[in-house]
């Protein structure tokens, strides 16, 4: 759903969904319910491998389904089984594909869609599935480098036509036309909260920019460098969309359940409590500055929770 939110945007809600321990069955099922529910965007997260293994948290719900479904596909099924919803991903790794072949999926997908396509990047950071995966994991400055690259070459590859790139990292001889997105401007996403080099990429080629499990004082100041950066690039900030990645809870005990030791560090991003109380949560997002705030959930799916928060995000109106 919508609430109006200024001359600027409108404020949206979001749901996020992790790709670990359901299966393909339940997930479509979950995404049509979250679509008719009347949420307004629907994204993926792009993981090669489930929480536990990245982040080991013994404290987690035992899984229930092994394993971690890959995102294009998935990214595609969300576009395939819905019909209203913004289908995006956040994010994909940069340094998962080559982005010559992660520009023909997008508009792939945003076809599929009938244009309701969002692309993400972020420079990546779960070292165990870079190992795991026989992918290297370079050192931060290399992966920064690479999502710039990526970034500035998927926009060139989206907008049509033939394409050379000569950077460090990417490299493109003209590849030849790819699939045409539907939309003449298919936006891009860059995840992250890094101020020095993430906020800048952000600022120089992102259509939308994404953080992830930051309060809502955090995420107006992270905010205020974005905007710090496009004044240098002269970029105009409201060409920007940006959100931020919440979790949810339905009291103190499913937090516990479902972060574990994370728990005390993503509580101040977590909607939590009473409908008031995630209304004052969801408020102060929008009083810093967010245009959108996504509900990130996990396997197994607790939709009375979900519809709290749209009765929350109701009551914004």
């Amino acid at each position: 759903m919508t609430v109006q939110a200024g001359p600027r945007s409108e404020f949206r809600i979001g749901v996020h969904t992790g790709l670990e321990h359901t299966t393909t069955a339940d997930l479509l099922e979950f995404w049509r319910w979250v679509e008719a529910a009347g949420f307004d965007w629907i994204s993926v997260w792009d993981h090669l491998l489930p929480s536990h293994v990245t982040v080991p948290d013994p404290a987690r719900f035992a899984p229930s389904v092994d394993g971690c479904l890959e995102a294009v596909s998935a990214h595609a099924a969300l576009a395939l089984v819905t019909s209203r919803v913004r289908c995006g991903n956040l994010v994909y790794c940069a340094g998962y594909r080559h982005v010559s072949v992660l520009a023909q999926a997008m508009a792939t997908i945003d076809q599929l869609s009938g244009g309701r396509c969002e692309a993400g990047l972020g420079a990546g950071w779960a070292e165990a599935e870079y190992e795991a995966f026989g992918i290297p994991f370079p050192g931060v400055g290399d992966r920064l480098d690479l999502l710039e690259e990526t970034a500035e070459a998927l926009r060139a590859l989206l907008a049509g036509g033939e394409v050379s790139f000569e950077g460090r990292h990417v490299t493109l001889r003209k590849p030849g036309r790819l699939p045409a997105p539907v939309q003449d401007r298919l936006p891009l996403w860059i995840g992250g909260g890094g101020e020095r080099r993430t906020l800048r990429i952000a600022a120089a080629h992102a259509d939308g920019w994404n953080v992830a499990f930051v309060p809502p004082e955090v995420f107006g100041s992270k905010l205020a460098v974005l905007h710090s950066h496009c004044d240098d690039l002269g970029r105009d900030p409201g060409e920007i969309r940006v959100s931020v990645n919440v979790g949810v809870a339905a009291g103190e005990a499913d937090l516990i359940h479902r972060f574990g030791a994370a728990a005390e560090r993503v509580r101040p991003a977590v909607l939590a409590g009473s409908v008031a109380e995630m209304a004052q949560t969801l408020g102060r997002y929008r009083a810093r500055g967010a245009d959108q705030v996504n509900v990130a959930v996990r396997a197994p799916w607790d939709r009375d929770v979900l519809e709290r928060v749209l009765d929350a995000a109701r009551s914004l109106a």
